[in-house]
Protein backbone atom coordinates (compact mmCIF):
# COMPACT_ATOMS: atom_id res chain seq x y z
CA UNK A 1 0.00 0.00 0.00
CA UNK A 2 1.27 3.68 -1.14
CA UNK A 3 1.43 5.51 2.06
CA UNK A 4 0.05 8.37 0.55
CA UNK A 5 -3.07 6.66 0.62
CA UNK A 6 -2.80 5.92 4.19
CA UNK A 7 -5.26 8.00 6.25
CA UNK A 8 -5.60 5.94 9.99
CA UNK A 9 -2.75 3.99 11.64
CA UNK A 10 -3.92 2.51 15.05
CA UNK A 11 -1.37 1.23 17.28
CA UNK A 12 -2.14 -1.51 19.15
CA UNK A 13 -0.08 -1.38 22.87
CA UNK A 14 1.51 1.10 24.39
CA UNK A 15 4.73 -0.40 25.35
CA UNK A 16 8.38 -0.20 23.79
CA UNK A 17 7.22 -0.51 20.32
CA UNK A 18 4.28 0.67 20.01
CA UNK A 19 5.15 4.42 21.44
CA UNK A 20 7.99 3.40 18.46
CA UNK A 21 5.65 2.76 16.05
CA UNK A 22 3.39 5.67 17.04
CA UNK A 23 6.24 8.53 17.04
CA UNK A 24 7.16 7.40 13.33
CA UNK A 25 4.07 7.22 11.98
CA UNK A 26 3.59 11.17 13.50
CA UNK A 27 7.24 11.78 12.21
CA UNK A 28 6.07 10.44 8.47
CA UNK A 29 2.69 13.45 8.39
CA UNK A 30 0.54 10.52 9.12
CA UNK A 31 -3.00 10.27 11.48
CA UNK A 32 -2.21 8.28 14.10
CA UNK A 33 -4.18 6.67 17.50
CA UNK A 34 -2.98 4.55 19.89
CA UNK A 35 -4.97 2.16 21.84
CA UNK A 36 -3.74 -0.08 25.03
CA UNK A 37 -5.86 -2.09 27.21
CA UNK A 38 -3.87 -2.33 30.37
CA UNK A 39 -2.41 1.05 31.79
CA UNK A 40 0.28 3.00 29.11
CA UNK A 41 3.56 3.57 31.91
CA UNK A 42 3.88 7.68 32.79
CA UNK A 43 7.43 7.62 30.91
CA UNK A 44 5.95 6.53 27.65
CA UNK A 45 2.91 8.59 28.10
CA UNK A 46 4.61 11.73 28.65
CA UNK A 47 6.37 11.04 25.23
CA UNK A 48 2.76 10.49 23.72
CA UNK A 49 1.85 13.61 24.83
CA UNK A 50 4.71 15.63 24.12
CA UNK A 51 3.97 14.22 20.68
CA UNK A 52 0.54 14.90 20.57
CA UNK A 53 0.09 11.59 19.54
CA UNK A 54 -3.98 10.68 20.05
CA UNK A 55 -4.05 7.65 22.61
CA UNK A 56 -6.38 5.62 25.13
CA UNK A 57 -5.74 3.27 27.80
CA UNK A 58 -7.58 1.25 29.90
CA UNK A 59 -9.90 -0.52 27.38
CA UNK A 60 -9.99 -0.30 23.20
CA UNK A 61 -12.72 2.07 21.05
CA UNK A 62 -13.31 -0.86 18.93
CA UNK A 63 -14.95 1.57 16.12
CA UNK A 64 -12.33 3.92 16.09
CA UNK A 65 -9.65 0.96 15.61
CA UNK A 66 -11.72 -0.77 13.34
CA UNK A 67 -11.77 2.13 11.11
CA UNK A 68 -7.70 1.81 10.53
CA UNK A 69 -6.18 1.21 7.55
CA UNK A 70 -3.12 -0.09 8.80
CA UNK A 71 -2.96 -1.59 12.50
CA UNK A 72 0.34 -2.22 14.22
CA UNK A 73 0.08 -4.82 16.84
CA UNK A 74 2.49 -4.65 19.74
CA UNK A 75 4.05 -8.50 20.23
CA UNK A 76 2.60 -9.17 23.47
CA UNK A 77 -0.96 -8.92 22.57
CA UNK A 78 -2.39 -12.48 21.48
CA UNK A 79 -2.89 -13.06 18.29
CA UNK A 80 -6.08 -15.06 19.30
CA UNK A 81 -7.57 -12.00 20.83
CA UNK A 82 -10.84 -10.76 19.74
CA UNK A 83 -9.90 -7.60 18.10
CA UNK A 84 -7.10 -8.96 16.61
CA UNK A 85 -9.26 -11.34 15.05
CA UNK A 86 -12.02 -8.70 14.10
CA UNK A 87 -9.56 -6.34 12.40
CA UNK A 88 -8.01 -9.39 10.30
CA UNK A 89 -11.67 -10.16 9.47
CA UNK A 90 -11.99 -6.84 8.45
CA UNK A 91 -9.38 -7.00 5.96
CA UNK A 92 -7.35 -4.29 7.44
CA UNK A 93 -3.77 -4.39 6.93
CA UNK A 94 -2.13 -6.06 10.43
CA UNK A 95 1.59 -5.37 10.94
CA UNK A 96 4.40 -5.83 13.86
CA UNK A 97 6.47 -2.39 14.68
CA UNK A 98 9.35 -4.29 12.65
CA UNK A 99 7.49 -4.82 9.53
CA UNK A 100 5.90 -0.98 9.50
CA UNK A 101 9.46 0.34 10.32
CA UNK A 102 11.26 -1.73 7.48
CA UNK A 103 8.78 0.15 5.23
CA UNK A 104 10.56 3.71 6.07
CA UNK A 105 13.86 2.91 5.91
CA UNK A 106 16.64 1.96 2.81
CA UNK A 107 19.31 0.55 6.03
CA UNK A 108 20.48 -3.04 5.70
CA UNK A 109 18.70 -4.97 8.00
CA UNK A 110 20.75 -8.10 9.65
CA UNK A 111 17.50 -10.07 11.77
CA UNK A 112 17.71 -12.88 14.28
CA UNK A 113 15.68 -15.36 15.12
CA UNK A 114 15.61 -18.42 17.69
CA UNK A 115 14.20 -19.84 20.27
CA UNK A 116 17.97 -19.19 22.20
CA UNK A 117 20.79 -16.71 22.08
CA UNK A 118 18.78 -14.43 20.26
CA UNK A 119 20.14 -11.49 22.59
CA UNK A 120 23.57 -12.83 22.75
CA UNK A 121 24.09 -12.87 19.28
CA UNK A 122 22.34 -10.15 18.44
CA UNK A 123 24.35 -7.95 20.67
CA UNK A 124 27.30 -9.74 19.34
CA UNK A 125 26.55 -8.59 15.97
CA UNK A 126 26.36 -5.10 17.23
CA UNK A 127 29.62 -5.01 19.39
CA UNK A 128 31.41 -6.55 15.76
CA UNK A 129 29.88 -3.79 13.87
CA UNK A 130 29.98 -0.61 15.95
CA UNK A 131 33.49 -1.64 17.02
CA UNK A 132 34.21 -2.08 12.94
CA UNK A 133 33.30 1.57 12.90
CA UNK A 134 29.62 1.03 11.05
CA UNK A 135 26.73 3.76 11.41
CA UNK A 136 24.78 1.05 12.94
CA UNK A 137 21.11 0.71 15.25
CA UNK A 138 19.94 -2.18 17.72
CA UNK A 139 16.38 -2.58 17.88
CA UNK A 140 13.38 -5.16 17.76
CA UNK A 141 13.47 -7.01 20.98
CA UNK A 142 16.61 -5.29 22.39
CA UNK A 143 17.43 -1.89 23.67
CA UNK A 144 15.38 1.51 21.86
CA UNK A 145 12.18 0.22 19.28
CA UNK A 146 13.10 -0.21 15.85
CA UNK A 147 10.77 1.70 14.82
CA UNK A 148 11.56 5.29 16.91
CA UNK A 149 15.66 4.63 15.40
CA UNK A 150 14.05 4.99 12.12
CA UNK A 151 11.99 8.10 13.29
CA UNK A 152 14.98 9.66 15.23
CA UNK A 153 18.10 8.69 13.65
CA UNK A 154 19.90 7.99 10.35
CA UNK A 155 21.89 4.49 10.39
CA UNK A 156 23.38 2.66 8.07
CA UNK A 157 22.80 -0.78 9.71
CA UNK A 158 20.29 -2.08 12.14
CA UNK A 159 21.13 -5.33 14.02
CA UNK A 160 17.45 -6.47 14.89
CA UNK A 161 16.41 -9.21 17.55
CA UNK A 162 13.26 -10.47 16.25
CA UNK A 163 10.69 -13.21 17.87
CA UNK A 164 7.66 -15.45 16.06
CA UNK A 165 5.43 -13.03 17.66
CA UNK A 166 6.77 -9.92 15.46
CA UNK A 167 7.12 -12.40 12.56
CA UNK A 168 3.77 -13.76 12.84
CA UNK A 169 2.58 -9.90 11.81
CA UNK A 170 5.03 -9.21 8.55
CA UNK A 171 4.06 -8.74 4.56
CA UNK A 172 7.16 -7.51 3.06
CA UNK A 173 10.09 -7.51 5.67
CA UNK A 174 13.31 -8.31 4.32
CA UNK A 175 16.80 -8.93 6.17
CA UNK A 176 19.69 -8.28 3.90
CA UNK A 177 21.14 -10.77 6.35
CA UNK A 178 18.65 -12.84 8.33
CA UNK A 179 19.99 -15.77 11.26
CA UNK A 180 18.27 -18.57 12.48
CA UNK A 181 20.24 -19.72 15.59
CA UNK A 182 18.37 -22.78 16.93
CA UNK A 183 14.20 -24.48 17.15
CA UNK A 184 13.18 -25.61 20.45
CA UNK A 185 9.50 -25.98 21.69
CA UNK A 186 8.93 -22.56 23.36
CA UNK A 187 5.29 -20.51 23.56
CA UNK A 188 3.62 -23.55 21.92
CA UNK A 189 1.12 -22.07 23.83
CA UNK A 190 0.55 -19.57 21.22
CA UNK A 191 0.58 -22.11 18.10
CA UNK A 192 -2.00 -24.36 19.40
CA UNK A 193 0.51 -26.90 21.03
CA UNK A 194 2.18 -27.67 17.76
CA UNK A 195 5.87 -27.21 17.35
CA UNK A 196 5.91 -27.27 13.32
CA UNK A 197 3.75 -24.23 13.54
CA UNK A 198 6.20 -22.30 15.82
CA UNK A 199 9.22 -23.14 14.16
CA UNK A 200 7.08 -21.86 11.07
CA UNK A 201 7.08 -18.81 11.98
CA UNK A 202 10.69 -18.74 12.90
CA UNK A 203 11.40 -19.53 9.29
CA UNK A 204 9.00 -16.51 8.11
CA UNK A 205 12.51 -14.97 8.42
CA UNK A 206 13.44 -15.72 5.49
CA UNK A 207 10.47 -15.91 3.62
CA UNK A 208 10.55 -12.19 1.59
CA UNK A 209 14.45 -12.65 1.07
CA UNK A 210 15.87 -12.72 -2.39
CA UNK A 211 19.20 -13.85 -3.95
CA UNK A 212 21.26 -11.19 -2.81
CA UNK A 213 19.95 -11.58 0.34
CA UNK A 214 21.79 -14.22 3.10
CA UNK A 215 20.26 -16.87 5.81
CA UNK A 216 22.30 -18.00 7.94
CA UNK A 217 21.12 -21.36 9.85
CA UNK A 218 22.16 -24.27 12.32
CA UNK A 219 22.82 -27.53 10.53
CA UNK A 220 22.56 -29.10 13.61
CA UNK A 221 19.54 -28.57 14.31
CA UNK A 222 16.83 -31.52 13.85
CA UNK A 223 13.58 -29.29 12.55
CA UNK A 224 15.81 -26.84 10.61
CA UNK A 225 17.04 -29.45 8.61
CA UNK A 226 13.62 -31.01 8.35
CA UNK A 227 11.85 -27.89 7.31
CA UNK A 228 14.11 -26.54 4.58
CA UNK A 229 13.61 -29.96 3.10
CA UNK A 230 9.90 -28.67 1.99
CA UNK A 231 10.66 -24.77 2.15
CA UNK A 232 11.91 -22.84 -0.52
CA UNK A 233 14.70 -20.37 0.51
CA UNK A 234 15.44 -17.81 -2.47
CA UNK A 235 18.57 -16.18 -0.40
CA UNK A 236 21.93 -17.61 -0.45
CA UNK A 237 22.43 -20.60 2.57
CA UNK A 238 25.42 -20.14 4.71
CA UNK A 239 25.14 -23.03 7.78
CA UNK A 240 27.15 -23.02 11.51
CA UNK A 241 27.61 -26.48 13.02
CA UNK A 242 29.69 -27.81 16.26
CA UNK A 243 29.57 -31.69 14.63
CA UNK A 244 30.85 -31.32 11.18
CA UNK A 245 33.25 -29.57 8.57
CA UNK A 246 31.81 -27.41 5.93
CA UNK A 247 33.33 -26.37 2.99
CA UNK A 248 31.35 -23.34 3.12
CA UNK A 249 29.76 -21.43 6.31
CA UNK A 250 31.17 -21.72 9.78
CA UNK A 251 32.03 -24.57 12.19
CA UNK A 252 34.07 -25.67 15.10
CA UNK A 253 36.70 -28.63 15.24
CA UNK A 254 38.38 -29.56 18.59
CA UNK A 255 39.23 -25.83 20.13
CA UNK A 256 39.08 -23.96 16.83
CA UNK A 257 36.42 -22.16 15.33
CA UNK A 258 36.49 -21.79 11.77
CA UNK A 259 34.30 -19.51 9.08
CA UNK A 260 34.82 -20.47 5.58
CA UNK A 261 33.91 -17.51 2.72
CA UNK A 262 35.79 -15.95 0.37
CA UNK A 263 38.83 -16.04 2.88
CA UNK A 264 38.95 -17.96 5.68
CA UNK A 265 38.82 -16.94 9.66
CA UNK A 266 39.88 -18.69 12.62
CA UNK A 267 39.76 -18.38 16.07
CA UNK A 268 40.39 -20.53 19.37
CA UNK A 269 37.75 -20.99 21.19
CA UNK A 270 39.56 -20.37 24.07
CA UNK A 271 40.40 -17.35 23.27
CA UNK A 272 36.48 -16.24 23.46
CA UNK A 273 35.00 -14.12 26.06
CA UNK A 274 31.53 -16.67 26.17
CA UNK A 275 31.74 -19.54 27.26
CA UNK A 276 29.96 -22.95 26.66
CA UNK A 277 29.34 -24.56 23.43
CA UNK A 278 26.33 -22.68 22.57
CA UNK A 279 27.94 -19.56 22.75
CA UNK A 280 30.87 -21.19 20.00
CA UNK A 281 27.40 -21.56 18.40
CA UNK A 282 26.62 -18.13 18.71
CA UNK A 283 30.24 -16.78 17.95
CA UNK A 284 30.18 -18.36 14.70
CA UNK A 285 26.84 -17.40 14.00
CA UNK A 286 27.96 -13.73 14.21
CA UNK A 287 30.97 -14.23 12.70
CA UNK A 288 29.27 -15.38 9.12
CA UNK A 289 27.41 -12.67 9.09
CA UNK A 290 30.37 -10.09 9.87
CA UNK A 291 32.25 -11.86 6.70
CA UNK A 292 29.39 -11.45 4.53
CA UNK A 293 30.11 -7.63 5.29
CA UNK A 294 33.71 -8.13 4.77
CA UNK A 295 34.74 -7.11 8.46
CA UNK A 296 38.41 -7.96 8.78
CA UNK A 297 39.67 -11.13 10.71
CA UNK A 298 41.38 -9.02 13.17
CA UNK A 299 38.23 -6.93 14.01
CA UNK A 300 36.03 -10.12 14.19
CA UNK A 301 38.74 -11.73 16.79
CA UNK A 302 39.15 -8.74 18.49
CA UNK A 303 35.26 -8.54 19.36
CA UNK A 304 34.71 -11.82 19.97
CA UNK A 305 37.27 -11.29 22.84
CA UNK A 306 36.25 -8.19 24.45
CA UNK A 307 32.30 -8.83 24.09
CA UNK A 308 30.59 -8.77 28.01
CA UNK A 309 27.76 -11.20 28.41
CA UNK A 310 24.08 -10.00 28.40
CA UNK A 311 22.99 -9.54 32.06
CA UNK A 312 20.51 -12.21 32.95
CA UNK A 313 22.23 -15.07 30.93
CA UNK A 314 24.84 -16.73 32.31
CA UNK A 315 25.45 -14.00 34.41
CA UNK A 316 27.97 -14.51 37.58
CA UNK A 317 26.53 -12.98 40.19
CA UNK A 318 28.87 -13.54 43.23
CA UNK A 319 30.92 -16.20 44.83
CA UNK A 320 30.35 -16.59 49.06
CA UNK A 321 31.54 -19.32 50.81
CA UNK A 322 33.09 -20.80 47.89
CA UNK A 323 29.67 -21.51 46.27
CA UNK A 324 28.82 -19.84 42.86
CA UNK A 325 25.88 -18.10 42.34
CA UNK A 326 24.36 -18.05 38.33
CA UNK A 327 21.81 -15.59 37.34
CA UNK A 328 20.34 -17.60 34.04
CA UNK A 329 17.00 -15.72 34.45
CA UNK A 330 16.67 -15.16 30.32
CA UNK A 331 16.21 -19.11 30.56
CA UNK A 332 12.61 -19.16 29.89
CA UNK A 333 12.61 -22.81 28.64
CA UNK A 334 13.53 -26.04 29.04
CA UNK A 335 16.44 -25.58 25.55
CA UNK A 336 17.87 -22.44 27.16
CA UNK A 337 18.15 -23.93 30.71
CA UNK A 338 19.59 -27.19 29.28
CA UNK A 339 22.69 -25.03 28.07
CA UNK A 340 23.18 -23.54 30.92
CA UNK A 341 23.00 -26.68 32.95
CA UNK A 342 25.53 -27.94 29.95
CA UNK A 343 28.40 -24.32 30.77
CA UNK A 344 27.91 -24.80 35.09
CA UNK A 345 30.19 -27.54 36.91
CA UNK A 346 28.45 -30.27 38.92
CA UNK A 347 26.75 -30.33 41.49
CA UNK A 348 24.51 -27.94 41.44
CA UNK A 349 21.75 -26.41 43.25
CA UNK A 350 18.68 -25.45 40.53
CA UNK A 351 16.20 -22.86 40.75
CA UNK A 352 13.49 -23.30 38.14
CA UNK A 353 10.08 -23.01 38.06
CA UNK A 354 7.36 -20.22 37.32
CA UNK A 355 4.29 -20.49 34.52
CA UNK A 356 4.84 -23.28 32.32
CA UNK A 357 4.87 -22.88 28.58
CA UNK A 358 3.85 -26.40 27.85
CA UNK A 359 7.38 -27.76 28.68
CA UNK A 360 9.24 -30.95 28.18
CA UNK A 361 11.53 -31.92 31.40
CA UNK A 362 12.29 -35.10 29.45
CA UNK A 363 14.87 -32.88 27.25
CA UNK A 364 17.03 -32.13 30.50
CA UNK A 365 16.39 -35.37 32.50
CA UNK A 366 19.79 -36.83 31.72
CA UNK A 367 21.47 -33.43 32.67
CA UNK A 368 19.81 -33.22 35.59
CA UNK A 369 20.39 -36.57 36.88
CA UNK A 370 24.22 -36.31 36.56
CA UNK A 371 24.78 -32.87 37.80
CA UNK A 372 22.05 -31.37 40.20
CA UNK A 373 21.97 -32.60 43.58
CA UNK A 374 19.24 -30.66 44.13
CA UNK A 375 15.39 -28.27 43.04
CA UNK A 376 14.80 -25.35 44.86
CA UNK A 377 11.30 -24.68 43.35
CA UNK A 378 10.47 -20.62 42.63
CA UNK A 379 6.74 -20.39 41.19
CA UNK A 380 2.93 -20.36 42.90
CA UNK A 381 2.13 -23.47 40.60
CA UNK A 382 5.46 -26.20 40.88
CA UNK A 383 3.44 -29.28 41.25
CA UNK A 384 4.65 -30.23 37.15
CA UNK A 385 8.00 -29.95 37.97
CA UNK A 386 7.73 -31.72 41.14
CA UNK A 387 5.61 -34.89 39.79
CA UNK A 388 8.68 -35.23 36.71
CA UNK A 389 11.52 -34.81 39.11
CA UNK A 390 10.95 -36.40 42.13
CA UNK A 391 11.94 -40.03 41.75
CA UNK A 392 15.51 -38.15 39.98
CA UNK A 393 16.54 -35.95 42.26
CA UNK A 394 16.72 -36.96 46.19
CA UNK A 395 16.05 -33.25 47.12
CA UNK A 396 12.99 -30.72 45.97
CA UNK A 397 12.00 -27.70 48.05
CA UNK A 398 9.21 -25.18 47.52
CA UNK A 399 9.54 -21.71 47.53
CA UNK A 400 7.39 -18.88 46.79
CA UNK A 401 9.14 -15.59 46.81
CA UNK A 402 13.04 -14.95 45.84
CA UNK A 403 14.47 -13.86 48.92
CA UNK A 404 12.67 -17.24 50.53
CA UNK A 405 14.15 -18.75 47.71
CA UNK A 406 17.70 -17.66 47.59
CA UNK A 407 18.12 -17.81 51.69
CA UNK A 408 17.25 -21.17 51.15
CA UNK A 409 20.02 -21.94 48.64
CA UNK A 410 22.64 -20.13 50.52
CA UNK A 411 21.78 -22.50 53.44
CA UNK A 412 21.91 -25.91 51.70
CA UNK A 413 24.39 -25.32 49.03
CA UNK A 414 27.98 -26.62 49.94
CA UNK A 415 31.72 -25.69 49.50
CA UNK A 416 32.45 -25.93 45.60
CA UNK A 417 28.20 -26.09 44.31
CA UNK A 418 26.84 -23.97 42.18
CA UNK A 419 23.64 -21.94 42.60
CA UNK A 420 22.34 -21.68 38.92
CA UNK A 421 18.60 -19.73 38.36
CA UNK A 422 17.69 -21.14 35.13
CA UNK A 423 13.98 -21.02 35.51
CA UNK A 424 12.60 -22.91 32.15
CA UNK A 425 9.48 -20.55 32.41
CA UNK A 426 8.08 -16.73 32.24
CA UNK A 427 7.81 -14.91 35.19
CA UNK A 428 4.59 -13.28 35.16
CA UNK A 429 3.45 -15.24 38.28
CA UNK A 430 5.69 -13.61 40.58
CA UNK A 431 7.68 -11.25 39.03
CA UNK A 432 7.00 -8.48 36.46
CA UNK A 433 9.47 -9.96 33.79
CA UNK A 434 12.57 -12.35 33.68
CA UNK A 435 14.85 -8.87 34.85
CA UNK A 436 12.74 -8.13 37.23
CA UNK A 437 13.51 -12.03 38.41
CA UNK A 438 17.31 -12.23 37.36
CA UNK A 439 17.68 -8.82 39.45
CA UNK A 440 15.80 -9.77 42.62
CA UNK A 441 17.86 -13.15 42.28
CA UNK A 442 21.06 -10.67 42.45
CA UNK A 443 19.89 -8.27 45.25
CA UNK A 444 19.44 -11.18 47.73
CA UNK A 445 22.72 -13.43 46.56
CA UNK A 446 24.20 -10.14 47.54
CA UNK A 447 23.07 -9.39 50.62
CA UNK A 448 25.10 -11.00 53.54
Amino acid sequence: METNQLKNIVVLGGGESGVGAAILAKSKGLNVFLSDRGTIKDSYKKILIENAIDFEEGSHDEERVLAADWVIKSPGIPKKADLVLKVKQQGIRLSSEIEFASEFTNAKIIAITGSNGKTTTTSLIYHILKNDGYNVGLGGNIGKSFAYQVATENYDYYVLEVSSFQLDDIQNFRPYISLLLNLSQDHLDQYNYNYEEYALAKFRITENQQNDNFFIYNKDDEMSQKLLQKLEVKATMLPFSLKEKLDKGGYSVEDELIVKLQDEFKMKVADLSLVGSHNVANSLAASIASKILNISNESIKNSLMTFQAVPHRLEHVADINKVKFINDSKATNVNAAYFALESVAAPTVWIVGGIDKGNDYSEVEALVKKKVRAIVCLGVDNQKIIDFFKDKVDNIFETSSMQQCVSLCKEIAKEGETVLLAPCCASFDLFKSYEDRGDQFKKYVLES
